[in-house]
């Protein structure tokens, strides 16, 4: 497929040749895709005859805690993961100490030459769930919603929950719920509701939910709010309210409840409360028409069939149009310089440009670990392996726990997206990096590109 699609470029203008190209802007120091620039910018322009070698452009580019050479590694490594065909395009941004770099590499698609831009627009998948954790904390600070108050009153359709008996019993083998579920249940993922990590038809509660269109998985819901809830009301819990964490239902909840405690659509809550005062101009659930030349093409490895296809498009793409649901968990829309606000106000602790989001506390109860040891090990099984050993959860935030790789520090928190983006902050290094590509997770090297990233953030740092 990465082939055919390489083949139909116009204009015998390669994929490969346009990452060379942007590798010798870098190389040369020469209006690089390093450099600062607005984030209108289309693609690398280069001044060929500018008498600058490469050990000069080293030296005049020592930036604020970053190591020039070692940035240009990341550009080298990240441009051999697009011109091995495992991404048509990527962009990557590093912001440390007052110091920004952004990198372009690459092109929207595999079947067209438009280049990979800074402003490029990419569906950021789970990324969405720290946005919209922050949106139901300023509703707790106005004490609009409270943590620990059941959700039953704007979620009726959640009163009164029947919880399996065991994790293999039929829907009808139930207890009563011990306690409603909680708003904090939502942020933290432990209402009873979300993914099953087993093989398919291991428990009836997973056909169950595949068959009332709930399941988590690539595709979001394409439901009403109101359709959502009541079928999500229909199906027993798969554990107690608090007992373990099962992954992303809870934030597609936690949608419907902002929109119902505040009488708004959930875009109109983000777009108010974060995305106006962050002048996040290109973050949302559509890409309006005269924006979708900036949107990338997204891929994935069809589940059904094993190819490798294109996911969701540019001119006919789902998200070109209002979304019949504005998913919570994974509906959003974004850019680079639109999370790079939004991490820099997570990073101010609540405040950016003069504009106060959220108090510190807030930031703080957010960002600190709260899955306790016997949840995690209850949950050990129900995400990828491993993660509960050097992981905590917050409020809409994965937290590191421990410091078992070269880029995991203690108290950083972000998180990840399946459409293959990424988007970490760091308080004790003072940094925020982003990873942006549209290649579905699968087992074809996404996640070893992941890793390259996260690797090579950390050691450009120069101190």
């Amino acid at each position: 497929m990465r082939e055919l699609l390489n083949d139909r470029i116009s204009g015998g203008l390669t994929r490969r040749a346009m990452v060379r190209t942007g590798a010798i802007g870098v190389v040369a120091g020469i209006a690089s895709p390093w450099m600062d620039g607005p984030a209108s910018a289309r693609a690398v322009q280069m001044d060929v005859a500018a008498p600058v070698t490469a050990k000069a452009a080293m030296t005049m580019n020592d930036y604020r805690g970053f190591s020039a050479e070692r940035l240009e590694r990341m550009h080298e490594v990240m441009a051999g993961h697009v011109e091995s065909d495992l991404f048509p395009g990527l962009v990557t941004l590093v912001s440390r100490r007052g110091e920004t770099r952004a990198d372009a590499i690459g092109t929207l698609t595999f079947d067209g030459n438009d280049a990979m831009a800074r402003d490029t627009i990419f569906r950021i998948a789970s990324i969405t769930k720290p946005i919209v954790a922050v949106a139901a904390m300023s509703l707790v600070e106005e004490c609009v919603l409270r943590l620990d108050d059941p959700v039953d009153p704007f979620l009726p359709e959640l009163a009164d929950r029947k919880v399996l008996r065991t994790r293999e019993s039929a829907l009808d083998d139930t207890v009563p719920a011990n306690r409603p579920i909680t708003l904090r249940d939502l942020l933290t993922m432990r209402l009873g509701y979300g993914a099953i990590f087993a093989a398919p038809g291991q428990y009836p509660i997973q056909q169950a939910m595949e068959e009332a269109g709930v399941a988590p998985g690539p595709h979001i819901p394409d439901l009403s709010a109101d359709e959502l809830m009541q079928r999500f009301g229909e199906l027993p819990l798969f554990h107690q309210p608090g007992e373990g964490w099962l992954y992303n239902s809870g934030f597609d909840i936690l949608g419907v409840l902002i929109a119902r405690a505040t009488g708004q659509r959930l875009g109109d809550v983000l777009q108010e409360r974060i995305f106006a005062p962050l002048g996040m101009k290109d973050t949302g659930f559509t890409v309006p028409a005269e924006k979708l030349d900036r949107l990338a093409g997204s891929y994935w490895t069809n589940l059904a069939t094993g190819e490798f296809e294109v996911f969701d498009g540019i001119a006919d793409s789902r998200f070109a149009s209002p979304p019949v649901f504005e998913s919570g968990a994974a509906g959003l829309v974004s850019t680079a310089d639109d999370l790079l606000a939004f991490g820099q106000m997570m990073l101010g602790n609540g405040e950016y440009g003069g504009r106060r989001i959220l108090s510190r506390p807030s930031v703080a109860l957010m960002t600190t670990d709260q899955i306790t040891p016997e949840q995690k090990a209850i949950s050990a099984n129900d995400f990828f392996p491993g993660f509960w050993a050097s992981h905590g959860w917050g409020l809409g935030v994965a937290i590191d726990a421990q410091r078992d790789l070269i880029s995991m520090t203690p108290g950083r928190y972000g998180w990840d997206g399946g459409y293959g983006t990424s988007w970490y902050v760091d308080p004790a290094e003072e940094l925020i990096g982003i990873l942006l590509t549209q290649h579905v997770w699968d087992g074809s090297g996404v996640l070893g590109a992941f890793a390259d990233f996260w690797t090579l953030t950390y050691q450009a740092l120069a101190d």
